[in-house]
């Protein structure tokens, strides 16, 4: 049970954006913000509606200038339960030709995995605060996250061979380097067994385990303020180039990094930084 004073920490209202009904959106710290999942009779369960706000609101984030950095929690007893099985229902296609059912299948899963690559694609850094369970495409959302904190409760569990489907929106490209151990990797998904939270940090899906939800939040809202003091064009750079390095060979990742510090050293915030002026503008 979150503490009233932390609970009244977190409450700022965002600014100027759009309106969510599957999600709750708060400034707990300034240029700080904070996205729930927000569906807590449901265990958060994602139905499409929450799917297309997930994706919506980090597209809009990325692009909203007093926001440097962003936490994803869940809100109510869990992280989530995973997709909502209604949601699963109706990605089934209705046309009796296989293959346009084939072809209206292939662009529903494809924009369903862009709604949780919104999360990667994000400028701003995510920090992914998860409590209770996080299941099947929860733990897909998360892979997307920049940084994982985890409740020590909590477990995780990629569920989706339990209910005879194949992870199909990040959890089988993004785990295994995360984790950088392919046999365990090919463990979790096809036993379905749960990982709990001593192991998830052991193996390096997740930074660190806090004791309980608020601590977790207490520590994802410090993190996320200790980012968001940083020059947003050394962070967003920054995060831009560790996503294109893990995909890529060393030198095209040492090649990209030169062209792009080869514009942004000619800025201000190098020279902000250095004096310790601290004091860095939006871009």
């Amino acid at each position: 049970m979150l503490t009233k004073a932390f609970q009244r920490n977190l409450s700022g209202v965002a600014r100027s954006l759009s309106t969510y009904q599957y999600l709750k959106i708060e400034t707990p710290s300034p240029k700080v913000y904070h996205v729930q999942l927000n569906r807590p009779e449901k265990r958060n369960a994602i139905s499409t509606e929450m799917w297309d706000e997930i994706g919506q609101v980090f597209e809009e984030l990325s692009d909203t200038s007093d926001c440097r950095s962003i936490i994803l929690s869940g809100n109510g007893k869990m992280f989530t339960a995973g997709i909502d099985l209604s949601a699963f229902l109706k990605l089934i296609p209705q046309q009796s030709d296989s293959a346009h059912k084939s072809l209206d299948l292939l662009k529903k899963v494809k924009k369903l995995q862009a709604g949780f690559t919104a999360v990667e694609k994000c400028k701003k850094p995510v920090i992914a605060a998860i409590h209770g369970a996080c299941i099947g495409g929860g733990v897909d959302l998360i892979c997307g996250a920049d940084i994982r904190l985890m409740s020590s409760e909590c477990y995780l569990q990629v569920k989706e061979v339990d209910i005879g489907i194949v992870a199909d929106v990040g959890t089988i490209q993004r785990l295994p380097k995360i984790v950088g151990n392919q046999s365990l990797v090919n463990e979790y998904c096809l036993t379905a067994r749960k990982i709990p939270s001593d192991e998830a940090a052991r193996v390096g899906i997740v930074s660190r385990v806090l004791v309980d939800k608020e601590s977790l939040m207490e520590e994802a809202v410090a993190l996320a303020a200790k980012i968001a003091s940083k020059s947003p064009v050394a962070v967003q750079g920054t995060k831009d180039n560790l996503v294109f390095s893990r995909d890529h060979t060393t030198q095209q990742g040492l090649d990209r990094i030169a062209l792009w510090n080869s514009a942004m050293l000619l800025g201000g915030d190098p020279a902000a930084a250095m004096s310790g002026a601290g004091e860095f503008d939006d871009p």
